[in-house]
């Protein structure tokens, strides 16, 4: 059996799920044990729900996969695959403008074939020579004619063979007329965060993160994130 094909161990004790605790260059992470790169030595920890929800486990496919099953009341144990998009090169890299106003977020309003709508965050995909800072302060102006200035990245999000990176931005000025901006027919909004929750955003696990870190603070490293839900309707917790 390869690194690559060997299962991961999912392991409760009690209402905790136990991860190992690793470090990088940016700081502390969580695995599941027999992964790649398992440490003997690496110390456990008993995580509840509530705590894993926010944490960084790796990897995160794999990670999804429980913390949905976990949320919706049928957490498997014992030996899981292993899925690691963070592993695999991208088809495409795009980066992402979180911009909050006056209690409300700016997304990207389409509307469907059904008359239905869904919402995505501002921004595109990273050219060339530019960096996921520069790009997203590019497509920023392109969507919604807003003058950006990036802050903290707040999440990493692999969806659908994409590698996305999401920052704080503030940004100055006001949403351009239509027939300046490049969104591919989707409208510029203003939607209150605390609506996010149930707001069909894409990408979905981003939705309830933001609303929650806009209440507590935001994260010291970015989220990292599998998403691999394509139907934006139902709400989202894990």
């Amino acid at each position: 059996m390869t690194a690559e094909t060997r299962p991961l161990t999912v392991l409760f004790d009690a209402d905790k799920l136990i991860l190992e605790l690793r470090h990088d260059a940016e700081g502390a992470y969580h695995a599941f044990p027999g992964g790649l790169s398992a440490a003997a030595d690496a110390p456990r920890v008993a995580l509840p729900l509530a705590e894993a929800l926010h944490a960084r486990i790796r990897p995160a496919g794999t990670a999804e996969t429980v913390l949905r099953a976990w949320s919706e009341g049928a957490a498997p144990e014992g030996p899981v695959a292993l899925v690691d998009p963070a592993a695999v090169e991208p088809v495409r890299v795009r980066a992402g403008a979180v911009v909050i106003r006056d209690g409300a977020v700016l997304l990207i309003r389409f509307t469907d074939e059904d008359g239905s709508s869904h919402y995505e965050i501002p921004g595109g995909g990273v050219e060339e020579g530019e960096t996921p800072e520069t790009a997203v302060v590019r497509e920023l102006d392109e969507e919604t004619g807003l003058t950006g200035t990036v802050g903290p990245q707040v999440a990493r999000v692999w969806k659908d063979g994409r590698h996305e990176h999401y920052f704080l931005v503030s940004a100055t000025g006001e949403v351009g007329p239509p027939e300046t901006l490049d969104n591919y027919g989707g409208t510029p909004v203003w939607v209150p965060v605390d609506r996010l929750p149930a707001t069909p955003l894409w990408p979905r696990r981003l939705s309830w993160r933001i609303e929650h870190w806009h209440r507590t603070g935001w994260p010291e490293r970015p989220a990292e994130l599998a998403d691999s839900i394509t139907e934006l309707g139902p709400p989202c917790g894990w």
